[in-house]
């Protein structure tokens, strides 16, 4: 197995061009914390140039079976170059390397549903001539590309939720400014290398690295740029929403993630599903099991299960073929993690499991007698811990599920149907799992969430709508 041992350089990747600059930045390592690779660092002038170059490329003509060619052909080589991505992924992230290959395998996936949707968009027929004094008259819609779309990504699924962006926009027409997370960036500019190679038109695809506050700035600024797709905090995105004005925006932000465990749930699977999808990347997921509520009659057997299952995960250095969670992305999230924890147990919580940090390796915690006014229930913990809580009556927990600021999703485990569909009904969220947690998501169904957790939807077919415009054609025969 090869690895990031040499601290490799990367530039801009701007009008089909690398281009480097004069300022760098250094992405780390995030098990060992050394330099991995040396970024670029964007200027003002740059994200223009970018701008102006996706926004030129739009007047060549890319044919919906040429999308589809490309897309399919990026697939195929992301798929033939999987070892190579999932390594970088493990290394520039920091999660596990048998989760990093999964990650690839969804982002090749994620293309080639987006290759397959570029062949399915169209209009309607719309009757006008229903209309009096419209006899002569037909119409129709076609969907026409919204222009410029900048897709700002975050650090925890650097190539998936990429080519959430990427797929569905060059899918739609589309020419895209990318700017990754700054943290984890590699995988975004090798992407840029795998498309070229896969035949995308010069200036479809800008890749800026660097200050993800001052490029987001000076993207805002740019008025070329026609839509933005954005997936991160929910203070960015409601900056970002206030600056855009009329533009398109699409905004998947955070979560703190509920789900039910009711008196009949089949407690080993809930067991086993929750402590996989609680701490799977460290717990760094929209996602992420979060606040968990049992029914008091299983309460004590489910903690137990609970811990039972959780015990079993390794924690250590993510190339390791037998390790289930890595180090958090910095060492600065590990620290506030555990002040939050430290707080809970201050307020009366009690450490189950866990607990303890070691550099920026945060402990699979488990807690209990929490409430839901702590923080590691209010707001989103983002890292491996999860608040038990009990419940009597169906009404009130899922009024605890509500009592949230997010919308994003949630899990329930239960065989009652009329309690599954009062939840599907009442439960206020984009998308509720039921008999899985929180954390389940396949790349083709539809994905956003309500309140805070932002508006719009990705999936490649639901992402397209979002990155088209309706257009009426009326004929006077």
């Amino acid at each position: 197995m090869t690895s990031l041992t040499q601290v490799k350089q990367y530039g801009l990747y701007v009008n089909g061009e690398w281009e480097t600059t004069a300022e760098k930045m250094e992405v780390l390592n995030k098990y060992t914390q050394q330099p991995a690779a040396e970024i670029s660092v964007a200027t003002k002038d740059d994200v223009n140039k970018a701008v102006a170059s996706a926004k030129e490329a739009l007047k060549n003509t890319f044919s919906p079976y040429e999308r589809y060619e490309v897309l399919m052909k990026a697939a195929e080589l992301l798929l033939s170059r999987q070892e190579e991505f999932a390594e970088i992924l493990a290394t520039e992230v920091g999660k596990s390397i048998r989760e990093s290959r999964g990650e690839v395998e969804r982002a090749a996936t994620t293309l080639q549903i987006s290759a397959e949707e570029a062949k399915r968009i169209h209009g309607e027929g719309v009757p006008v001539e229903s209309a009096q004094g419209s006899e002569n008259r037909m119409a129709f819609t076609v969907k026409v590309p919204v222009g410029v779309v900048a897709a700002i990504t975050p650090f925890n699924v650097p190539i998936n939720l990429v080519c959430h962006k990427l797929g569905p926009a060059i899918a739609a027409g589309n020419s895209v400014v990318l700017k990754p997370a700054e943290v984890t960036p590699i995988c975004a500019l090798k992407l840029a290398e795998l498309m070229e190679e896969a035949g995308l038109p010069k200036g479809r695809l800008q890749v800026l690295t660097g200050d993800g506050a001052a490029i987001g700035e000076w993207l805002l600024e740019n008025q070329d740029v026609n839509m933005f797709t954005f997936t991160g905090s929910p203070r960015v995105g409601e900056l970002i929403r206030s600056k855009a004005g009329l533009r398109k925006v699409s905004l998947e932000l955070g979560n703190n993630s509920a789900t039910v465990v009711h008196k009949d749930a089949d407690l080993e699977k809930a067991a086993s599903l929750i402590s996989q999808k609680s701490f799977n990347n460290a717990g760094q997921v929209c996602i992420s099991v979060q606040r968990i509520y049992v029914h008091t009659n299983i309460y004590t057997a489910f903690v137990n299960k609970l811990k039972e299952k959780t015990e079993k995960l390794v924690v250590g250095n993510p190339m390791d073929e037998q390790t289930d969670i890595g180090p958090m992305i910095r060492l600065k999230e590990a620290e506030r993690v555990e002040e939050w924890v430290k707080e809970a147990v201050e307020e009366g919580a009690k450490i189950e499991l866990g607990g303890k940090r070691d550099g920026a390796f945060y402990l699979p915690t488990i807690l209990t007698n929490v409430n839901d006014e702590m923080k590691v229930c209010r707001q989103e913990v983002f890292g491996p811990v999860v608040a038990i809580a009990q419940y009597d009556e169906i009404d009130e927990v899922i009024s605890k599920v509500n009592d949230s600021d997010y919308g994003l999703q949630a899990g329930l485990f239960t065989n009652d149907l009329q309690f599954a569909m009062k939840a599907a009904r009442e439960i206020e969220v984009g998308g509720l799992i039921v008999n899985d947690a929180s954390a389940y998501r396949v790349d083709h169904m539809p994905y956003g969430g309500v309140k805070k957790s932002g508006n719009g939807k990705e999936g490649p077919k639901y992402a397209i709508e979002e990155m088209t415009e309706e257009r009426i054609i009326v004929l006077n025969l």
